[in-house]
């Protein structure tokens, strides 16, 4: 196969790979936000809370619907990490660490944090 041909396919499946990226972030986006706002209301309820991976954790009882929401939504964050990392060279571990972060900062009165040691505290 010749050098010129080679080129021309990755090229090809690299753009093809980052359409079908784009593609599946959109659809991530879209369930994350149809969900908003009953993470809202968990959050109000003091029943969640955003822990310092920047994923969301249980604080109380939850049924199992509500279980399923909270894991939908880290699913989701954990895909968004990814994507983030990639682009950024960075892993989605600190991706998480740095929204953690954010998301402490511009928080609503009431959320419960969790600060980097791990203790858990209402803002």
């Amino acid at each position: 196969m010749s050098h010129l041909r080679l080129t021309f396919l990755i090229t090809l499946l690299l753009s093809t790979s980052l359409v079908a990226l784009a593609a599946d972030l959109g659809q991530v986006k879209a369930a994350m936000q149809q969900r908003q706002p009953l993470i809202e209301t968990l959050w109000a309820e003091g029943k969640i809370g955003e822990n310092n991976q920047g994923l969301i954790e249980a604080r109380g009882g939850l049924s199992e619907q509500q279980q399923e929401l909270v894991r939908a939504e880290n699913a989701d964050r954990i895909t968004v990490y990814q994507a983030i990392a990639r682009s950024t060279q960075s892993t989605p571990k600190l991706v998480g660490v740095q929204r953690a972060l954010q998301i402490s900062q511009r928080a609503a009165n009431g959320l419960w944090i969790q600060d980097a040691a791990g203790k858990w505290y209402q803002k």
